[in-house]
């Protein structure tokens, strides 16, 4: 594992880090930079005290295999995470939250980006995890339906609740709950990821656009709309136009989304599935209105007056990236502690104000207040609870469902 060093940086990184810090805000965000595929995803499936909390109970899971724990002599953490996924500091050549982490605790974290793809990682742990052997990290961060693999396969570690005050304490409320590990008994948010509306209203000329029914219907966009890549995504926030909830669907519902998106594509109306690229399409006006990321949002608005965006009536699609612990990580306890530092305001806050996706901790907004009063009040950083309460997860997938409805997306999207 190689440790952070911030004179390792290239120029080019170092460059851009300079303009995100200059920008108060990551000038590329990590979906933009890129949005790592749900294909592949698998299905999975005590904290009883935490139940006073609004976490039910964890369910009856085998867990993860613990290491003896070296934390006390070992004062380090290896930290392994996406690329533009952590606040920089105004050289490019810091992590200000780390470092005053460290000089609280004493524990010196090596900070890696070298998740890329979550397919990509996993088949790069795979093999030490399948064996039963260290994989040199005790953090990362994976988005949820990888991270519900990793749990159901019996790879990661329960967490320790002593070790996490403020973690039970401030996560949000949106957050707390979740199919894939009841009671949080394995894993915590580092950011929530929002699925709205985007479009540009020089491009739009007057049309209004409200709802999923306006991308599909409103003959004035034929061809100038645009749907994800992402099949949680697109077909998740179809389904909710479809009055049906993306948590409990059945193969019928998801089969009446495709026809819906199907009859889109055949009529021209979409204009094309995309990734993170619709960013440029947007700002340019090519596309009309699309599906797109709360994070790229953020800076789409800084940057054009023209992009805004809207939360549809019947709602939007949340999911996360969340921070577990690998079996057999040597340094479990300072890995709590990390992730237990990350859930206090100050921290969360100069997290949030560089980063610009959704916080998952409560309490947050007064501190970025004091950062970045713009970013405090953005509902697509902030969610106040009416926001959140139009929130909603994308249900866990059997294999076997997994398979199916992947296949039928490709076959839609022509992948």
């Amino acid at each position: 594992m190689e440790q952070y060093e911030p004179d390792r940086l290239t120029p080019a990184q170092a460059a851009a880090m300079r303009r995100s810090f200059t920008n108060g805000r990551a000038a590329l965000t990590r979906r933009s930079l890129l949005r790592a595929s749900a294909g592949g995803a698998l299905a999975v499936g005590g904290l009883g005290a935490l139940s006073a909390c609004g976490i039910p109970a964890a369910g009856q899971s085998a867990g993860g295999t613990s290491a003896e724990d070296h934390s006390a002599q070992e004062k380090t953490v290896n930290f392994s995470n996406w690329t533009e996924y952590m606040d920089v500091d105004d050289s490019g050549k810091h992590h200000p939250t780390l470092d005053a982490f460290a000089k609280r605790t004493g524990i010196k974290v090596r900070y890696t980006e070298d998740i890329n793809d979550n397919n990509e990682f996993f088949g790069k742990i795979q093999p030490q995890l399948a064996a039963g052997q260290d994989t040199g990290r005790d953090l990362i961060v994976l988005t949820d339906w990888m991270a519900a693999r990793l749990i159901r396969l019996g790879w990661v570690q329960k967490l320790d609740p002593s070790h996490l005050p403020h973690a039970y304490a401030n996560l949000s409320q949106q957050f707390r709950s979740v199919d894939w590990d009841p009671g949080r008994a394995y894993s915590y948010p580092w950011q929530g990821i929002s699925t709205v509306i985007a479009y540009n209203k020089k491009a739009l000329d007057g049309v209004e656009v409200k709802s999923v029914s306006d991308l599909l219907d409103n003959r004035k966009l034929k061809g100038r709309v645009g749907f994800l890549t992402e099949m949680r995504d697109s077909v998740g926030m179809t389904l909710l136009d479809m009055g049906k909830d993306p948590s409990h669907f059945t193969d019928d519902d998801y089969d009446a989304a495709i026809a819906r998106l199907q009859k889109g594509v055949d009529s021209g109306q979409i204009r094309r599935f995309t990734g993170n690229d619709y960013t440029s399409d947007l700002t340019k006006g090519d596309l009309a209105a699309c599906l797109a990321w709360a994070g790229d949002v953020v800076q789409l608005k800084a940057d054009s007056p023209d992009v805004d965006f809207v939360i549809p009536d019947s709602g939007y699609i949340t999911s996360t990236d969340v921070m577990l612990i690998p079996n057999k990580a040597r340094h479990k306890t300072n890995a709590e502690r990390l992730i237990d530092y990350y859930y206090e305001p100050q921290a969360a806050a100069e997290l949030a104000a560089y980063i610009n996706y959704v916080c998952p901790v409560d309490g947050v907004k007064a501190e970025l207040a004091k950062i970045d009063e713009d970013a405090a009040n953005n509902p697509l950083i902030i969610p106040d609870k009416a926001m959140q309460a139009r929130s909603h997860p994308f249900r866990s997938l059997t294999q076997k469902e997994e398979t199916a409805y992947e296949g039928k997306f490709a076959k839609l999207t022509g992948a």
